[in-house]
């Protein structure tokens, strides 16, 4: 059970604290967010899974995560900084590590986390959802300053919050839900644009 949970914790990043301390955002000037490709990001992340007849879990830790050429890399520690899982997607193949060695691979990265956790989560849509942007039919609800507020896509809702006023702010706290089963609270400490 443990080992499921530490996978669904996993892949709840890749689906990506408001009740976190805020933490100062990296000064590096960033392209406006719909320039943004490629970035990298560390923070905080908090998780809370409520499946029906099964008791609710929780977890949190740190996060490293890395999105370059389409290609994603998650680095995820326990909050003293153990290493608990490692994760990476390119379009070709998906590879999820833990921290006892096992590791699964795909060519689905959703696959890959259904057969894992049994749960089908949007591994491939988090990039986007991050930086504000939706797919297909998402719908996003923009703030007072114009950035994106709320977005659904998929029976999944993100909840934005900024910590300046600067129109083109990135998020610094993200709230990734669905039907009160899955919460991922995710606090971004610093973002970083790579070329």
């Amino acid at each position: 059970m443990k080992l499921r949970f530490a996978l669904l914790l996993a892949a709840g990043l890749l689906t990506g604290c408001a009740g976190l301390p805020p933490a100062a955002l990296s000064p590096i000037p960033l392209s406006p967010r719909d320039q943004i490709h490629d970035f990298s990001l560390n923070g905080r992340f908090a998780l809370r899974v409520t499946l029906p007849g099964e008791k609710t879990q929780s977890s949190g830790g740190r996060l490293t995560w890395t999105h370059q050429n389409r290609s994603d890399r998650v680095l995820l520690a326990s909050p003293l900084g153990y290493g608990l899982a490692e994760i990476e997607t390119t379009p070709e193949l998906s590879r999820l590590k833990t921290a006892e060695g096992k590791i699964r691979e795909s060519d689905d990265p959703d696959a890959l986390i259904e057969e894992v956790t049994g749960q089908r989560l949007p591994v491939t849509r988090l990039p986007a959802w991050l930086l504000g942007r939706g797919g297909g039919e998402a719908r996003i609800e923009p703030d007072p300053l114009g950035r994106p507020g709320r977005l659904y896509e998929a029976g999944w809702q993100v909840d934005y919050a900024y910590d300046d006023e600067m129109p083109t702010a990135l998020p610094a706290r993200l709230t990734i839900s669905r039907d009160g089963e899955i919460e991922l609270k995710l606090r971004i400490e610093e973002w970083k644009e790579t070329p």
